[in-house]
């Protein structure tokens, strides 16, 4: 932890990656991926492989599944079979991680203002807030497609400050992938890892650039002014 970033201003509001922060969405996104390979006659693979690299969405699984990259031939035919699956399975056994319920009702107990910011795409992002009974709660939800450049480039933070109308350095941002805590430093907001996440592949957490790491959803409290 001696490596982890000090604040640079207290803290007034927080915003929240999606996939692996929020919500455990892995069973759904290894349902339409195995349904795929199903579809091509490939065996099913364990949840277990795939968890990691749920936060990478469509170009990580698909690498998992098929060994594809964007570059290859049949990406963009498997990429929207995969999507057209998931679309159709998107909320089936994806849940709040336990403890989020709790954080979520002492943000808004304590009227600190948050929001999400997620790459996953907008027709994606929508429904499954709505399902998960956070659209009328959060004070903004920014989609991978809402701006030009996703994250790791700091414009989905920049532009949920501004809907929240906080300044960015006010800001704590809790991710569970390297991109996440990329784009908090470009960005200038304080990113807290989500250790309790998918974590990806590739350095270990404690090695991003980043104020601090939790455990479980309930730990940022303690980055939180009372």
């Amino acid at each position: 932890m001696a490596g982890f970033l000090k604040a640079s201003a207290p803290t007034l509001g927080v915003l929240f990656d999606l996939d692996g922060t929020l919500a455990d969405t892995a069973p759904d996104l290894a349902w339409a991926l195995n349904t795929l390979r199903l579809r091509y006659d490939r065996p099913a693979l364990p949840l277990g492989t795939l968890r990691p690299l749920a936060s990478h969405g469509a170009r990580g699984l698909l690498k998992a599944g098929f060994d594809l990259s964007p570059s290859d031939p049949y990406y963009e035919e498997l990429r929207d079979e995969f999507l057209a699956l998931y679309h159709d399975h998107l909320c089936v056994d994806t849940r709040l991680f336990d403890g989020v319920l709790e954080l979520l009702g002492v943000l808004d107990t304590r009227k600190i203002p948050w929001g999400i910011v997620t790459n996953k795409l907008t027709r994606f992002t929508v429904p499954l807030v709505r399902l998960l009974g956070l659209d009328e709660r959060a004070g903004c939800v920014v989609s991978g497609d809402t701006y030009a450049r996703p994250k790791p480039y700091p414009d989905p933070l920049i532009g949920a400050a501004k809907e929240l109308k906080l300044p960015v350095p006010a800001l704590l941002y809790v991710g569970d992938d390297a991109r996440d805590m990329q784009a908090a430093q470009a960005a200038g907001a304080q990113g807290i890892v989500a250790r309790y996440g998918y974590l990806g592949e590739g350095p270990a957490p404690e090695q991003w650039p980043a104020r601090g790491m939790i455990a479980s959803p309930l730990e940022l409290l303690s980055f939180l002014p009372a």
